[in-house]
C-alpha cells in the first residue's frame, strides 16, 4: 500500500531500523491440523475463492484451533510462505515478495543459504511460524485483529519484526484476517471496512503496468513501470474492459515496431520492449490509448523507483543497468525533477510513484509544488509494514492527513487475492497489481469483479481516485 499526495517534509518512518538480529529463536515443538479435525473434511477459505456471499448465520466458532506454515513458490520462482489457520474452517493466505525494496521496509526473513534457492528459502520463518507463533495463538479470538497482531508484535519485540520476520508475521495476519470475516459470516472486505471504520465502500481505479523497467524486466528503461489508469471508466469492470483493450492494441503496436520477441512480458505481466528512453515508452502509451478509442478516459501513470537509481554523490543514473557507463545519463536531482516537469506538461500522466530517493525529500517537496498530479510516496505495502492492523492504520492516518492510499502488488506474487478485498474495504480509490495478464495478477482484478457484481450498486472511484 502507498501513499500520496500533500507537500511532504519528512519520511513515512521518523526512524531507521536498527541494526537486524541475527538470532532467531527455534524451539523444537510444532504445530499442525488437531487429530479431532482430520476426522472431518474441512471448507478451505482461501485466496482463490470467489467473494462470500453475505451470510445470515454467524459461525459459532471464532477461536484458533491450530495453525500451519509451509514454504511455497512465488511468481518469480521464488519461495515464500503459505499459511492455514484452522478454526471450524481452514484459512490459506500466501505472502508476496519485492524487487525493488526500501530502507525504511519491515525485514523479509530469507535463509541465507546460497546452495537452496540461491539463499532465499524461508524456512527459517516457517519455522518461526509453527514453533513459536502458532502455539501463542491456539484459542486466540480471531474476530480481534488488533489484539493478535498485537501479540505476534510483542512476541518479535524488535522494531523491524527482524527476529521472526515481517514475511512470518503477515502470513499469519492474512489468514487470522479471512478467519475473521468467516467467524463473523461475512465478506473479507465488509470485514475490512468494520476494522477500519470505513463507511462507504468504493470500488478502486485499477493502476495496469504494461510497460516493465528498472528491477523488473531486462531492457534499458531505467523507470520501472508504466501504466495506464482508466479513470473515465464507470464501473470497475469497465476499467477492466478499457484496460485489456488498451493492453492488447499496445502489445501489436510493440510487435510491429520492436518485434515479436519485444511481446515478452516482466515480472507484473507488462511488456519489455527494448526501449532506450522512458519519453519512448510513455509515446507507446499515448499511441495505444488513442488506438483503443480511449483518448481522454484513460490517463497515464509511473512507478519510477527512484532509489533503485539514486547514486552515493545523489544524482540518478537513467544508466544504471549498464556498468560501468560513460555516465552520460547521470542527472541531478532539478535535472530530474525537470524531466518529470516535462512529461507531465506533454503526457496525459496522473500519478508518479517514488520519483526521488527515499530520504531525497526537498525534490519530493519541489516537485509536489510544481505540479497538480498525485506523488505516491515509498510503498507501504501490508507486508512492508507487516500486519493487517499497521496497514489499516497507515491507510487511516494517510487519509486524515490529506493523503491518498494506493493498495499495491509486489513483484513476487501468489494467487492471493487479499489485496482486492483490502482496497474496496478501505475505499482506497486506486489499486495496482500488475498488468491485465498472468493469473497472479488476475487473481486480484477477477476477485474486484466479484465483489462489484455482489455489492451492486456500488461507486467506482474514478475520476476522483485520489480522494474518493
Amino acid at each position: 500500500m502507498a501513499l500520496a499526495s500533500t507537500p511532504l517534509s519528512k519520511p513515512f518512518f521518523s526512524t531507521k531500523p536498527k541494526s537486524l538480529s541475527s538470532s532467531i529463536l527455534l524451539p523444537p515443538t510444532s504445530t499442525s491440523i488437531p487429530p479431532s479435525l482430520k476426522s472431518r473434511p474441512l471448507t478451505v477459505r482461501s485466496s482463490v475463492a470467489a467473494a462470500s456471499p453475505p451470510a445470515t448465520k454467524v459461525s459459532k466458532e471464532f477461536k484458533v484451533k491450530s495453525v500451519k506454515a509451509r514454504q511455497i513458490i512465488d511468481s518469480r520462482g521464488n519461495p515464500t510462505i503459505e499459511v492455514d489457520l484452522v478454526t471450524d474452517d481452514l484459512y490459506r493466505s500466501a505472502v508476496p515478495s519485492g524487487a525493488s525494496t526500501g530502507i525504511y521496509e519491515a525485514l523479509e526473513l530469507r535463509d541465507g543459504d546460497k546452495s537452496v534457492y540461491g539463499g532465499k528459502g524461508v524456512l527459517y520463518a516457517v519455522k518461526n511460524i509453527n514453533d513459536i507463533l502458532a502455539p501463542k495463538l491456539i484459542g486466540v479470538d480471531v474476530r480481534n485483529q488488533v489484539d493478535v497482531d498485537s501479540l505476534m508484535l510483542e512476541l518479535d519485540g524488535t522494531p523491524n519484526k527482524s527476529k521472526l520476520g515481517a514475511n512470518a508475521i503477515l502470513g499469519v495476519s492474512l489468514s487470522v484476517c479471512r478467519a475473521g470475516a468467516g467467524a463473523k459470516g461475512m465478506p473479507l472486505y465488509k470485514h475490512i471496512q468494520e476494522l477500519s471504520g470505513i463507511k462507504e465502500l468504493v470500488m478502486p481505479v485499477p493502476a495496469f503496468n504494461v510497460i516493465n523497467g528498472g528491477s523488473h524486466a531486462g531492457n534499458s528503461l531505467a523507470m520501472q513501470e508504466f501504466m495506464i489508469l482508466p479513470v473515465g471508466a464507470t464501473s470497475f469492470a469497465e476499467a477492466l474492459r478499457m484496460g485489456s483493450e488498451v493492453y492488447h492494441v499496445l502489445k501489436g503496436i510493440i510487435k510491429t515496431k520492436y518485434g515479436q520477441d519485444a511481446c515478452n512480458v516482466g515480472d507484473e505481466g507488462g511488456f519489455a520492449p527494448n526501449v532506450q528512453d522512458n519519453r519512448e515508452g510513455l509515446v507507446l502509451l499515448v499511441d495505444a490509448i488513442e488506438k483503443a478509442g480511449f483518448t481522454g478516459k484513460v490517463k497515464i501513470g509511473m512507478d519510477v523507483a527512484a532509489s533503485e537509481f539514486f547514486t552515493k554523490d545523489g544524482k540518478y543514473d537513467l544508466n544504471f543497468k549498464k556498468q560501468p557507463n560513460d555516465g552520460a545519463h547521470v542527472l541531478s536531482a532539478q535535472s530530474l525533477c525537470d524531466l518529470y516537469k516535462e512529461f507531465v506538461k506533454d503526457f496525459p500522466i496522473v500519478s508518479i510513484e517514488d520519483p526521488f530517493d527515499q530520504d531525497d525529500w526537498s525534490s519530493w517537496t519541489s516537485l509536489q509544488s510544481s505540479v497538480d498530479i498525485q506523488i505516491v510516496g515509498d510503498d507501504l505495502l501490508v507486508n512492508q509494514i507487516g500486519t493487517v492492523t499497521e496497514s489499516i492504520q497507515a491507510a487511516l492516518d494517510s487519509k486524515a492527513a490529506g493523503w491518498g492510499v494506493m493498495v499495491s502488488h509486489r513483484s513476487g506474487e501468489t494467487e492471493d487475492n487479499f489485496i482486492a478485498d483490502l482496497s474496496v474495504g478501505l475505499a482506497s480509490g486506486q489499486i495496482k497489481t500488475g498488468a491485465p495478464c498472468r493469473s497472479e495478477r488476475l487473481a486480484k482484478y477477477n476477485q474486484l469483479l466479484r465483489i462489484e457484481e455482489e455489492l451492486g450498486d456500488v461507486r467506482y472511484a474514478g475520476e476522483a481516485f485520489r480522494a474518493p
